[in-house]
C-alpha cells in the first residue's frame, strides 16, 4: 500500500527508466516486468555517471551518461509496479538509510524527444563514496561491463 505521504507524487504514473538488473536478460527483468509492461525501449539518461555496484549499479548525477531502457508499466500493473520496485530498490521516502532515491527525471528516448522517468539514483551518502572510491562504467552502460 502506498503511504499517504506518497499519494500525491505517485498519482503520476511516469514510466520507469532502469539501467541494471531490471534490463532485458539481465536478472530481475523477468522477475519484475514480465506482464506488467506496455512498451520497453532504448533511452538514456543525460547528466549522470554509472558506478559498479556490488552484483548491480548506481547511477549518480553528474556529467555523463547512463543507458538503458525506458519502461512504460500497464495502467492496471502500475501501482503495484511501483511499490515492488520500490521494494526492490528498499527505497522509503526520507529515510537516510537509503541506498537509492527515485527521482523523477527527463529520459531521452532513442527514437527521439523526451519523457518524464522515474529513475533510481544513488542516495546522497552513497553518491558521495562512490565519487570518492567508486568504479565507473566509462561508457554508462551496465551490460558493457561483461
Amino acid at each position: 500500500m502506498i503511504a499517504e505521504d506518497r499519494s500525491r507524487e505517485d498519482a503520476r504514473p511516469l514510466p520507469f527508466f532502469v539501467y541494471g538488473t531490471l534490463r532485458p536478460g539481465e536478472p530481475h527483468h523477468g522477475l519484475f516486468l514480465r506482464g506488467r509492461t506496455l512498451a520497453e525501449e532504448p533511452g538514456h539518461l543525460a547528466g549522470a555517471v554509472l558506478y559498479d555496484g556490488p552484483g548491480y549499479p548506481y547511477a549518480v548525477e553528474g556529467p555523463g551518461t547512463v543507458r538503458g531502457e525506458l519502461v512504460t508499466a500497464r495502467p492496471e500493473a502500475y501501482g503495484d509496479l511501483l511499490a515492488a520496485l520500490d521494494r526492490l530498490e528498499e527505497y522509503v521516502p526520507g529515510d537516510p538509510r537509503n541506498l537509492y532515491e527515485r527521482a523523477a527525471r527527463d529520459v531521452v528516448r532513442a527514437a527521439g524527444g523526451t519523457v518524464r522517468a522515474w529513475v533510481y539514483l544513488a542516495a546522497p551518502g552513497v553518491a558521495a563514496r562512490l565519487r570518492e572510491t567508486g568504479t565507473r562504467i566509462p561508457d554508462g552502460d551496465w551490460l558493457s561491463r561483461r
